[in-house]
């Protein structure tokens, strides 16, 4: 959870602590996410043992949305990545799913201790349909609220879409598939939930 959400608590503390304009503000923050986001790596690989694939995923666009934004001086790169992140999560996944392919079986595994091949499907199903519609949802915040406010104002309400919002969101959703995993022999320790795939 620190290596997935850590890099999302630096971009928005830096955010609300950066002086300026909004878009130096944005830069700033960009700045440390994408510092931030190389840490989260380093330490995965040191202290982990390795570098998930999803991880590797969100950090390669997070320095490529942080480097236009900084490049372009535009904060709407950054707004766009997770876009990015969930539609390419849900498409992989969706892929897997179609396809048979248990993509997310062999991504986490370990985090849903019992759970049987059906469960395993269904899960998938609803992670691919989740993310798609997260990516529909981040771009017609980002965007619809530009439009409605302007950039500035519109930048603010993303923030805080972003976060607590989608942060609140994909937990809540967690949280709502662990009846049904429960029907596919998933078993729960009384000192560890099931892990999620990271935030976009």
């Amino acid at each position: 959870m620190a290596v997935d959400y850590g890099p999302l608590v630096v971009f928005f503390a830096v955010n609300y602590l950066a002086p300026g304009p909004t878009v130096a503000k944005a830069v700033a923050a960009t700045i440390a996410f994408m510092i931030a986001e190389v840490a989260a790596l380093l330490f995965s690989q040191l202290k982990l043992g390795s570098i998930s694939p999803m991880l590797w995923i969100t950090g390669a666009l997070v320095l490529v949305f942080g480097g236009l934004t900084i490049y372009f001086h535009d904060q709407q790169f950054i707004q766009m990545k997770p876009t990015f992140v969930y539609a390419l999560f849900g498409g992989l996944l969706l892929f897997g799913w179609l396809t048979g392919r248990p993509l997310l079986q062999q991504l986490l595994g370990t985090a849903y201790p019992g759970l049987d091949a059906e469960g395993w499907r269904k899960l998938t199903r609803n992670w691919a349909i989740f993310f798609i519609l997260m990516a529909i949802g981040n771009e017609a915040v980002w965007r619809g609220t530009a439009m409605l406010w302007g950039k500035d104002a519109g930048w603010n309400a993303w923030l805080w879409y972003k976060m607590p919002g989608c942060v609140i969101i994909t937990l809540v959703f967690a949280m709502a598939n662990v009846p049904m995993l429960m029907k596919h022999g998933l078993t729960l320790g009384d000192d560890k939930p099931p892990i999620v795939p990271p935030e976009g």
